[in-house]
């Protein structure tokens, strides 16, 4: 992605950003997610852990969407909407702060190497290239399951195996803007490396962090789910979208509302970011201005 030397004033991008409608839609997606994650406490119908006999069926079987359980109840009889509000909550946070931790040190690797250079920066690189060799899925599972499950250690897992793409665009990034005119001029001058780094590189960086931030949330979203579903993520009680679907499985010929309404919510959830990161992509890309 092109780089701009400026960057358009936030109220230009939100403005092109609700020009696009498929942006608008994963903007009202995002917003409704975290509204309902929120308010967990306040709009959930139940205690996301309390089983009611009266949820289960003669036989024992998790009851179908009905007026009491709007989106029905699983195997221990709880109800299903309000164990998916609180599992929101759970996903959501672990993907902001996962991908908030792989973005800073991914950020911190990239520019180090990027602008420092030398041994130094292939240090960084070759170490970074021998992460990226590794299968994330493998490498998260391996990690999780070594420090024991808990909330706070799948999102430092997560930001673990997910911070070497972002250490290589940065670091790609940084190189080129390393090699500008203006950043020759400056070292001409004597700025300082701070200065250069913090008052002419970073900010223009700013707009590739804020499109990897942005679609990295649903890739951090669809790897919690996809550890907890594994039972290497979070455990039960705590609800999480993945390990609700972990939970039910086993009913899902005769309760496939188990594992549909949770697997429809990770599915929309990831869509929603990747189509706003997508829209980011183009309004930040300063070929593309003017065309809107």
């Amino acid at each position: 992605m092109t780089v701009a030397t400026g960057g358009p004033p936030p109220q230009g991008v939100m403005k092109r950003l609700l020009r696009r409608p498929l942006a608008v839609a994963g903007l009202a997606i995002i917003f409704g997610t975290v509204a309902a994650a929120l308010l967990a406490p306040v709009i959930a119908p139940f205690d996301p852990n309390a089983q009611f006999f009266d949820a289960l069926s003669l036989t024992g079987e998790p009851l179908a969407p009905n007026a009491t359980y709007w989106l029905g109840s699983d195997l221990l009889g709880r109800d299903l909407l309000s164990r998916m509000l609180y599992g929101a909550r759970t996903s959501l946070l672990i993907g902001v702060v996962a991908n908030g931790a792989a973005l800073l040190i991914g950020t911190m690797v990239g520019v180090t190497a990027g602008y420092v250079r030398g041994w130094t920066g292939a240090v960084l690189m070759r170490f970074t290239d021998l992460m990226m060799s590794f299968p994330a899925l493998l490498l998260a599972i391996c990690l999780a399951a070594i420090l024991r499950p808990s909330l706070w250690i799948v999102a430092l897992v997560i930001a673990l195996v997910n911070w070497v793409q972002v250490a290589r665009v940065i670091y790609t990034e940084t190189s080129a803007i390393a090699e500008r005119e203006f950043i020759a001029a400056e070292r001409t001058l004597g700025a300082s490396g701070p200065r250069i780094l913090f008052r002419h590189i970073l900010p223009h960086l700013l707009s590739t962090v804020i499109v990897w931030g942005t679609l990295g949330i649903s890739t951090t979203v669809l790897l919690e789910a996809t550890l907890s579903y594994l039972g290497v993520g979070v455990q039960p009680p705590m609800a999480s979208w993945g390990n609700i679907i972990f939970e039910n499985q086993t009913y899902f010929q005769v309760a496939p509302w188990l594992v549909f309404f949770p697997g429809a919510a990770i599915l929309i959830v990831a869509l929603a970011f990747n189509l706003v990161g997508d829209a980011l992509r183009d309004v930040l890309d300063p070929t593309e201005r003017g065309r809107d």
